[in-house]
């Protein structure tokens, strides 16, 4: 029998509880605060908002260059941003990682296995993974690549495994304390959710599909379910949910307040956020515990889509 269990984490800082499953512990953090990172047309800022009230996001400090189409991943204490295209360059290589404990800028830590743009994001307790993408000149070319990079120390990321197909850029990223998922994508449009571990590097499997091929939509996690919000083509503002605790396809459980795409996405403790679209600064969140729509509850500094979100526990 698999032992689940919750523990007291006096050794972790900033957690709750920390998960123990199969001798391994994972933390799961009250988080407080959400983050959306560069993103088109050509911003560098790394905007902030706050999980505990409904408020406008506030300007703390910015990446080290203008890019868009970029990945979004969180430890306890850091947040960073891999992949994605800086004009005049392309294909991004570079991971960037800013703390949370402080309104600073970001600063480089390290590169992805191959440059691309595009990518998905997805953390555990230990790492960040940037999955899938955009690379190649002066032909494009889709990767199903799955990068894996460490949260304790600065250092290049390592090609640990493969999506279950070739995808282009803009999937959704979830995850849950011992695997990854990767939802949508494009090119041709999919629906498709895949799963890859945590606890060894190894390829991932199909575990179900979305009600809709989409992709440049937004992830969110809370701690037994994946979600994916909105999307393209055609644009929706559909909220899908899918269970991680077994294999199956997502059900349509809301609506975003409009149809919403190329959004960056945060998750809470108890509720699920997006951030910009195309056009938009809007910060739209609805809650976990219930299936139902989302509500807007503020505004980003600036309009942007093709950003990076993450979350905070400090």
């Amino acid at each position: 029998m698999i032992d689940i269990s919750f523990i007291e984490p006096p050794a972790f800082k900033n957690a709750n509880a920390v998960l123990q499953y199969n001798g391994l512990y994972f933390i799961w953090s009250s988080r407080i605060s959400g983050y959306t990172s560069g993103g088109s047309p050509g911003s560098n800022v790394i905007d902030k908002f706050p999980f505990s009230q409904d408020a406008n996001a506030t300007d703390v400090a910015d990446l080290t260059t203008s890019k868009r189409l970029i990945a979004g991943q969180s430890s306890t204490e850091s947040g960073y941003v891999s992949g994605g295209t800086a004009p005049p360059v392309i294909y991004v290589s570079t991971i960037e990682k800013f703390p949370f404990a402080t309104d600073y800028y970001a600063g480089e830590i390290g590169s992805l296995s191959q440059a691309r743009y595009g990518p998905t994001g997805q953390s555990s307790a230990t790492h960040g993974y940037s999955s899938a993408g955009i690379f190649g000149a002066p032909t494009a070319t889709y990767t199903n690549t799955i990068d894996k990079f460490s949260f304790s120390s600065s250092g290049n990321a390592t090609d640990v495994g493969d999506t279950t197909d070739i995808r282009r850029s803009s999937g959704a990223g979830q995850n849950s304390s011992t695997h990854g998922y990767f939802s949508g994508g494009g090119s041709p449009v999919k629906n498709i959710i895949d799963r890859f571990p945590f606890s060894s590097d190894a390829n991932a499997t199909d575990v179900g599909d979305l009600t809709q091929g989409r992709y440049q939509a937004a992830g969110q996690s809370s701690d037994v379910s994946g979600y994916t919000s909105g999307g393209t083509p055609p644009a929706v503002n559909t909220i899908d949910k899918f269970p991680f605790a077994t294999n199956a396809n997502a059900t349509d459980v809301g609506d975003l307040t409009a149809v919403t795409y190329t959004t960056a996405g945060q998750s809470s403790s108890v509720s699920g956020y997006t951030s910009g679209s195309f056009s938009s600064n809007i910060i739209q969140k609805f809650p976990f515990a219930t299936d139902t729509n989302a509500t807007d509850v503020g505004d980003l500094t600036q309009s942007r889509h093709q950003s990076a979100g993450q979350q905070s526990s400090s």
